[in-house]
This record gives C-alpha cells, sequence and structure tokens, in this order.
C-alpha cells in the first residue's frame, strides 16, 4: 500500500479518536465482518457481481487489516513473505501444480 495511502488511514482514525475502539480483537472482528460483506457480494450470482460494491467492501476489509497491522505493529511485507516462505514449502510446484488439495494430501 502506498505511503500516503497508510497515512490517509492513520488520519482518518486519529481525527475521530477511534483508535481507542480498536483493540486487536475488535479489528479482527471486523475483518471477518467486512469479509463476510465482500462475501455476500458473490452470495446469489458468481458472475454478475457489482463490481463497485465489491470494491468498497474489499476496501473495508484492507482499510480494518492496515488498522490491525498498525496495533500490533507489524510490517505486511514482512508478514506476507514470512507466509509465503512457509506456503512454498507446505506447496512444492511439483506436488501442487494444477491441484486444489491441501498440503497434506498432496
Amino acid at each position: 500500500m502506498k505511503r500516503e495511502t497508510i497515512e490517509r488511514i492513520r488520519k482518518f482514525t486519529e481525527d475521530r479518536n477511534w483508535d481507542q475502539f480498536h483493540s486487536p480483537a475488535n479489528l479482527a472482528k471486523s475483518i471477518s465482518i467486512e469479509a463476510n460483506e465482500l462475501l455476500e457480494c458473490f452470495q446469489w450470482d458468481e458472475d454478475n457481481y457489482d463490481l463497485e460494491h465489491v470494491k468498497e467492501e474489499l476496501a473495508d476489509v484492507l482499510v480494518y487489516c492496515r488498522n490491525l497491522l498498525d496495533k500490533l505493529n507489524l510490517d505486511e511485507d514482512e508478514i506476507v513473505n514470512s507466509k509465503m516462505n512457509r506456503n512454498e514449502q507446505k506447496y512444492p510446484v511439483e506436488k501442487a501444480k494444477g491441484k486444489s488439495d491441501k498440503y497434506d494430501r498432496l
């Protein structure tokens, strides 16, 4: 995420004094709630969806994720790359390519 976008999210939260409500648990709940609202965009028709609504819900998920990263003092690149390292170990190309099986079933 661009630095100016991150700063805009932080300023939005700070200007409203909402950090007091942003415990890690509350933010995790909010991420889940917004992710379910994103899923709802595809509930009855996976092919015909409102892209603008999808973008709004996806943005909500990302904003709450950014807030949780800040609350826990985490770097998104660091945690994503760490997880990708583990995923590459669990899902080697030669075993996982073209398959949707969980790693313990490969």
